[in-house]
């Protein structure tokens, strides 16, 4: 079978590990090509943190930011793994930057109209 499948990159903390897994699972399941993180840094994977030293840390960290946005450059829309209603910094400035680059924006949970007003307005 081959067919034309739309690309979702997968946006949230990486403290909801099993939701991201769970999101990635389902979303495949219904056709789509889903990217996701690539470690989840605040959920297990500590041992590529383990004695980094803070300059190091930083560069990691902003590389691994900026890569996700050239993974949402691929895709055709975001999936934010918003459970519990949060959504961090970081996954506010991916969703604006979605936005901005004309990328459709769903959601694991609704979000409330004062909560996707404020992460529209960051899109400004």
């Amino acid at each position: 079978m081959e067919g034309r499948y739309k690309v979702i990159t997968l946006c949230g903390s990486t403290r909801f590990k099993d939701e991201f897994m769970e999101a990635q699972k389902r979303l495949t399941l219904a056709g789509n090509i889903v990217i996701s993180v690539g470690l989840f840094g605040h959920s297990g994977d500590t041992e590529v943190w383990d004695g980094m030293d803070e300059d190091t840390l930083s560069e990691t960290k902003l590389m691994l930011d900026d890569m996700h946005k050239r993974k949402i450059d691929m895709a055709d829309e975001i999936f934010v793994v918003n459970a519990g209603g949060y959504i961090g910094e970081s996954t506010r400035s991916e969703i604006a930057y979605a936005l901005r680059t004309g990328k459709a924006v769903r959601y694991l949970e609704d979000m409330g109209a004062s909560d996707e007003a404020m992460v529209r307005e960051e899109e400004e």
